[in-house]
């Protein structure tokens, strides 16, 4: 798929995430050598669904009050209806989207996970998709939204729901290999 030796990914999640969106890319990402960080609010692990039953529980390696921007090169949002509720509400998660989007870093998200991104105040003038359910919330955020299994959009790439993540992962690796952190020169 690519090669991402080095690269710093931090998929930020919660109890509720939809597990198959956050454990398909996490081994895509990790297959493709990247360095990956679960982040949540809290210490231990964190409870995925399989849509409505309990799923795999992940453990988390830092919280979200406990990063910086620097330490990461790409975020992955995964969805689930509770996940992405519950980030959406965290000043926490809101700034550090906002410093990755400040520092043209890419972002991975799918499903519900766009609702982060638009608590996050940028999602106005972007082109995305996300779960048919939220796309009203995109365009009253200013964001234009398009029913496509994927939408790449600069340093943003997103799709609709479980059945696209081999679609997501291949693009998600895409643009995390050939962004700036990736690219950018190792000392020696």
């Amino acid at each position: 798929m690519g090669n991402l030796a080095g690269f710093r990914v931090a998929i930020l999640a919660a109890d509720g995430f939809e597990e198959s969106e956050l454990i398909e890319p996490l081994h895509a990402l990790e297959n493709a050598g990247a360095e990956v960080t679960i982040v949540s609010l809290k210490e231990g692990q964190i409870q995925g669904l399989k849509h409505a039953e309990k799923g795999e529980r992940v453990k988390v390696d830092r919280t979200l009050r406990d990063i910086w921007v620097d330490e990461f090169d790409g975020v992955m949002l995964p969805g689930g209806v509770l996940n992405a509720d519950t980030l959406r509400t965290v000043p926490e998660m809101r700034a550090f989207l906002q410093a990755i989007q400040d520092a043209g870093k890419p972002i991975a998200a799918i499903c519900h996970a766009p609702w982060e991104l638009i608590s996050a105040g940028i999602v106005r003038g972007r082109t995305l998709t996300s779960y048919a359910s939220i796309q009203d919330d995109i365009v009253n955020a200013g964001g234009a939204w398009v029913d496509r299994e994927v939408v790449e959009d600069r340093n943003w790439v997103t799709s609709r729901q479980p059945a696209d993540l081999p679609a997501f992962n291949a693009a998600m690796i895409r643009l995390f290999a050939r962004s700036e952190a990736h690219v950018r020169p190792t000392s020696t």
